[in-house]
């Protein structure tokens, strides 16, 4: 994988189940659906967004907890209920301005493969599909929901020169 590609990234999109999540799903007695995201992987978004790195969402479920975890970290552009993820590329370069070669996606699923054709970086989580693996110009060491999502932010801020700036204001 290229650093170069790392250099340049100015938007993330990030799938949910798999990626932000472990992939499972919990519904309570009444039917209400509850995810579990990782607070490390939440540092690493605001981070990302902090440095001036849009996030994006792009997901194929749509769930009241994924509303209140992007409000929580700022994210804004929310693309749920999806059937065809890569659809909705266009639609977010017109809003951002940013090129597709600019743009990194993190997928886990049959799903995502199309997305991560049409983006300038695609990266898998460590437990992915063995078609999204073999696809993936990244693939983080940490699985979905368990610090992959920090990963690749880590690795962006670093590869942009902007990591040692921001461990300096947390000693």
């Amino acid at each position: 994988m290229s650093l170069n590609k790392l250099k340049h990234i100015k938007l993330l999109i990030l799938d949910v189940d798999g990626v932000l999540t472990d992939g499972g799903i919990i519904y309570n007695d009444n039917g209400v659906e509850t995810k579990i995201f990782n607070v490390k992987d939440g540092l690493g978004i605001r981070l990302l967004i902090k440095a001036g790195i849009t996030l994006c969402i792009a997901t194929g479920r749509r769930s009241n907890a994924l509303y209140n975890r992007c409000k929580n970290l700022e994210i804004e552009h929310i693309f749920d209920g999806l059937d065809d993820k890569a659809a909705m590329l266009d639609l977010i370069l017109d809003r951002t301005g940013v090129s597709a070669e600019q743009v990194a996606f993190m997928g886990d699923d049959l799903p995502d493969l199309a997305l991560m054709k049409k983006v300038g970086l695609s990266i898998a989580v460590a437990d992915a599909h063995k078609a999204v693996l073999k696809n993936a110009d990244m693939v983080t060491s940490a699985k979905g929901g368990n610090g992959a999502v920090r990963e690749v932010c880590e690795a962006i801020l670093k590869a942009q020169g902007l990591w040692e700036n921001i461990l300096e204001r947390f000693l």
